[in-house]
Formats: C-alpha cells, structure tokens, sequence
C-alpha cells in the first residue's frame, strides 16, 4: 500500500482586539496575545487594523504617524516579531502620507529575525453617514494604489499570502488581481452596523471564489470613543467552512492551513482554471 503524501501545512493565528487611544497600552495587549499565540504553536501571527490606536478623534492617527522603517510602534513590532519567532502581520498603522494633515492606513509584515519584507497601503476608503452615524476615512487617510502579497518560506514550504485591508473585502476585484494565494490576510475594524449584516457573507464568498483560505484579524468591542466594531475574526477554508470564530472581546484564533486541502478543492471544482476574465 503506498504511504499518503504528507501535506504541507502552516498555523497560523489572528488576534482580535478592543484597541484604545493609548499607544503603549495598545502595544502591550498586542505583544501579550501575540505571545500567547505564539506558544499555541503559531508560525503567523496577525494584528487587526488600528491595532495600536483607537483614538478619540480621527485625527488622532495622524498625530502618530511614523515614516516607513523608523519610530517607536514600528521598532515594538520588530521586537514582538523577533521575540515570538514568526511572521507578524502587524495590522495597520499609521505612515507620514504626501498630504501632511492625513496618513496611509498600512500593513507591514515583518519576518521572525524582525526584518520588515512586506507593506500594504489601504486602497479602498470606507465612509457612509445615517441619522445617528458618520465616518468618513477619507478625511484623515490617503488611499493606497498598489496591490500586495507576499511569499513567505516556512519548513522548506512557500506560502503566498494576500495582503487586504477592511473596506477592500468589498470589491472582489482585488483579490482577483493578486491571483491564485493560499491564503488571504484581512485586518479590520468593521463596523457593528455593517457587520452584522454582511461581515460572514462577504469572507466566506471572497475565500470560496479564490479557493484559498481568509483570516481577518478584527476589533471587537466598544471602543472608549463610543464606536463599536463587530468582531467576530475568522478563519476560513477554500471551500468555504468557518474552521474557528471569535465572537467578541480580545483574544486569538489559530488554524492550520494545509495545501492538501487547497489542491482538493482546486480539483474537484476547477473554477480557477475556468475564468475568461
């Protein structure tokens, strides 16, 4: 009887947050379940979007930008990645942009020797106003125009993983430009609003339609300038399956990404190979 192929796999762990305005608080509360994960056996860990600052006012963030490969949040991230031995995917923070009264909403990825290798600037700006709401994201962010994904090597196995952010989840066109990826990496901070209704729909159809696995790492919670994320981080199979949820509060998820389950399903609904467009 011949020995079954051994599949290459990778774990990998999202850790959600209810992040305040208080920097160092932030930083602490990322490195402590970054940590956590890490135990549990992660080799990737990924932060949720405005991980180290939730501020009173929008403007906030810009009074906290950093220039890419210099300042204090990006040297924490460096030091949690490199302490932790993997890969972080460290949510969003903010960069100095063209505009000085805005920033890019950015995703660095930085390796297990702390080594930044990987950035995404947010494309996609979220914005809608009601009766009682209103959030414009394009008052204090510029957008973003490149798409980014990354290869990482990890026991002698290349993963390539997408690189998003939030509002992008929105557009599938995206996710069809950085074609075939093992795996998508979302970090959020969705609205309550918004969430409930279309947050689980729109992660399972983006991971059925590229037949890769999604994790969103996301806020979850109310922050203390009243807004309330949904939560709810995710992992989820190419074929569409939620593997783990995190309804709410801080915490972390894990899975374990294998590439037999990839060629699986690739297989037996070979629609990647049937696109005209």
């Amino acid at each position: 009887m011949p020995i079954p192929e051994k599949s290459a796999e990778l774990k990998i762990a999202a850790i959600q947050m209810v992040s305040t305005p208080d920097i160092h608080e932030n930083l602490t509360v990322a490195a402590r379940l970054v940590s956590a994960a890490a135990q549990d056996g992660a080799q990737v860990a990924v932060l949720p979007e405005y991980f180290c600052l939730m501020g009173l006012k929008d403007t906030d963030k810009v009074k906290a930008r950093e220039v890419l490969g210099s300042g204090p949040i990006q040297e924490r991230l460096a030091a949690i990645a490199k302490e932790n031995h993997l890969h972080l995917v460290a949510g969003t923070i903010p960069l100095v942009a063209a505009d000085p009264h805005k920033v890019l909403n950015t995703t660095l990825v930085f390796d297990p020797q702390g080594q930044q290798i990987a950035r995404y600037d947010k494309i996609h700006l979220f914005g809608f106003q009601t009766s009682t709401e209103r959030y414009q994201e394009s008052e204090t962010i510029e957008a973003g125009n490149t798409v980014s994904q990354l290869s990482i090597r990890v026991h002698d196995e290349d993963w390539r993983l997408g690189l998003s952010i939030c509002y992008d989840l929105r557009f599938p066109e995206l996710y069809r430009e950085m074609g075939h990826v093992d795996c998508h990496i979302l970090p959020a901070a969705f609205t309550y609003t918004t969430g409930k209704d279309h947050w689980e729909i729109l992660l399972r159809a983006r991971a059925i339609e590229n037949q890769c696995y999604f994790l969103s790492s996301a806020q979850g919670g109310t922050h203390l300038n009243q807004r309330r994320t949904w939560g709810n981080t995710m992992l989820i199979d190419p074929w569409g399956d939620v593997i783990s949820n995190l309804p709410e509060g801080e915490g972390f998820i894990s899975g374990i990404l294998s590439k037999n389950k990839l060629k699986e399903v690739r297989s037996k609904l070979p629609a990647l190979q049937h696109r005209k467009l």
